[in-house]
């Protein structure tokens, strides 16, 4: 019997399975909990973890805060390198755009927050902090 598809791997795949191969979650169960939640989009529409993803479809879904967008190019034969993992899909230029912005933010915000001293403080700088904060 002939067979009607290349080796290049797979046509389509489960939603949950090709975002855990393509390694955009760390498990197959958080891939399928953020479609089940609605928060994983296909085409702009909003899908459940069993639905297929082909090659040329746009998924959505918001990571970090941010909103990651890509276009799948390839499915996976197996979760792979996460160089192998990277070909499978090509993130929007928005959505390049958008990260970029927020890891800018996080810089500036993580430099305007109140360092950390090297050393624990010793007993008057706790009864200090402790009057500080009105706990006597």
């Amino acid at each position: 019997m002939p067979h009607d598809h290349d080796d290049s791997g797979p046509g389509a795949a489960r939603l949950d399975r090709w975002l855990f191969g393509v390694r955009l979650f760390k498990s197959r169960s958080q891939a399928s909990q953020a479609a089940t939640g609605g928060k994983v989009h296909i085409n702009g529409e909003r899908v459940k973890p069993s639905h297929e993803v082909r090659p040329g479809d746009v998924v959505t879904f918001v990571r970090n805060l941010v909103e990651f967008e890509c276009t799948v190019t390839a499915i996976p034969a197996r979760r792979g390198p996460a160089t192998e993992a990277a070909r499978c899909y090509v993130e929007t230029p928005a959505s390049e755009t958008r990260r970029a912005e927020f890891a800018q933010r996080m810089k500036i915000a993580s430099g305007l927050a109140p360092q950390r001293p090297d050393e624990r403080p010793d007993k008057h700088g706790r009864q200090a902090l402790r009057r500080l904060r009105g706990r006597n």
